[in-house]
């Protein structure tokens, strides 16, 4: 097993004798150290961009920021990230790395099953294993943690049931023990009925007093659940009828935001006439023409903003989301000028985005434009532009000597024996380790 209060080995110094190999080899040692504090800082510091939205710029993350704008692989940034915020609640965890004693290695795996209460027990073991004995441990003690949480699973699953039975008053008794999802999904239905009837109740409550209790009208509420769901025939219709949003909008408000007139969803929600032109960029339209009184004159048939075949000849020509540093494969079709106001459903006035970027451009101020050469712009809403390659990183002359003084600045001191581990050369002893520490 490993001990964690074991007295380290020492570590021979370097010194007269010693070969030019070994000392490059101390050099290598110290100058890891080094960098493990130095990537505590770098974790800071993402971790303060990441909470005041430093990468909300038209980029749908932080991690999406650092993939453009350092080069890490996204995979990469979205474990940076990970690790610097869970190291803001892991104070002797972060302070550990800040001086150099632990690895990122050790550290990001620590961060998936450390806690305020045995981060103090998981940071002993670290110091006396290698990063080997910290993987093999965290993934120990996650699959323990995947054991627990699928018996308590089972056994919550395995609890379900639905009793009814009649009472002596003829009244029909309802108990029920659901899973969460199924406990959610009939919450909301009841709610939604509630909400119906709540609504016809006030029409009449001149007429009934004060109206009806609460109880009674969930009771009712459930009733009409139940019918609806009769009367549909459960499941009528197909899943992109179900999922499809309606919205409303007079033509004025699509040709000038800035104009009054109609913007909804069909539930009467209103929405900002710029979220309407997103929404028809690339959707299903019918034409329906009111006179001045509101009634319906005429309905058009169903045609699509843009024709399949334009379609595919845009989703082969851009592929993914063409906004600096997306590059998201699920995409809409924008309108760079739109449809309403005079815009060609062609090619060269269509660019795939995704929704997030889509809503950038039609909701948060984002700009694309044609330039002088013929390639798309980007630009922020004060008018900036966003470049497709970001500026290149300014590096010092010497950045080991740049790195030693920032560490120095920041009372760091680090050498070859910063980060050793205690081992001394036992096998782990992973059962011992996994019971001990739980049960601390």
């Amino acid at each position: 097993m490993i001990e964690p209060l074991q007295t380290p080995k020492p570590i021979p110094q370097i010194g007269p004798g010693r070969s030019e190999v070994d000392q490059l080899g101390e050099r290598i040692a110290e100058l890891s150290a080094q960098i493990q504090a130095a990537t505590y800082h770098l974790l800071t510091m993402i971790r303060e961009f990441d909470e005041v939205s430093g990468w909300n710029t038209g980029f749908r993350s932080c991690a999406h920021w650092l993939n453009w704008r350092t080069g890490l692989n996204l995979g990469a940034a979205r474990e940076k990230v990970r690790v610097a915020k869970a190291l803001g609640e892991l104070s002797q965890l972060s302070e550990a790395m800040r001086r150099g004693e632990l690895s990122y290695s050790k550290v990001r795996a620590l961060t998936r099953v450390a806690t305020a209460d045995n981060e103090a027990e998981l940071l002993e073991f670290a110091r006396a294993g290698t990063a080997a004995h910290v993987e093999t441990l965290v993934r120990a003690w996650r699959r323990v943690d995947r054991l627990e949480e699928s018996e308590k699973e089972s056994h919550r699953y395995a609890s379900r049931y639905f009793q009814a039975y009649t009472d002596e008053d003829g009244m029909v008794v309802l108990r029920a023990r659901l899973d969460p999802e199924v406990g959610a999904a009939v919450l909301k239905a009841l709610e939604e009925a509630e909400q119906v009837l709540y609504d016809k109740e006030r029409e009449t409550k001149d007429e009934r007093g004060d109206g009806v209790p609460v109880g009674q009208r969930r009771a009712d509420a459930l009733g009409l659940v139940a019918e609806s769901a009769l009367a549909s025939g459960l499941d009528k219709g197909t899943r992109g009828d179900r999922l499809q949003v309606v919205v409303h909008v007079d033509s004025q408000v699509l040709e000038d935001p800035s104009q009054p007139g109609v913007s909804m969803l069909e539930d009467g929600t209103d929405v900002s006439a710029e979220t309407s032109r997103r929404l028809s960029c690339d959707a299903g339209k019918v034409v329906m023409q009111h006179d001045s009184e509101g009634k319906i004159l005429d309905v058009g048939r169903r045609t699509r903003t843009i024709p399949t075949a334009i379609r595919r000849a845009l989703t082969a020509r851009d592929e993914d989301c063409q906004f600096p540093g997306c590059g998201l494969k699920y995409c809409e079709a924008h309108h760079l000028k739109h449809w309403a106001n005079g815009g060609k459903t062609s090619l060269d006035n269509l660019v795939l985005l995704c929704r997030r970027h889509h809503r950038a451009v039609h909701e948060e101020g984002y700009q694309i434009e044609h330039a002088s050469n013929g390639e798309l712009r980007f630009l922020r809403p004060e008018g900036r532009d966003i470049p497709f390659v970001p500026p290149p990183p300014f590096l010092p002359g010497d950045p080991i000597r740049s790195l030693s003084t920032l560490l120095v600045e920041d009372g760091v001191s680090v050498d070859a024996a910063t980060g050793f581990p205690r081992w001394v050369g036992g096998s782990l002893d992973l059962n011992w380790a996994i019971q001990g520490y739980r049960q601390l």
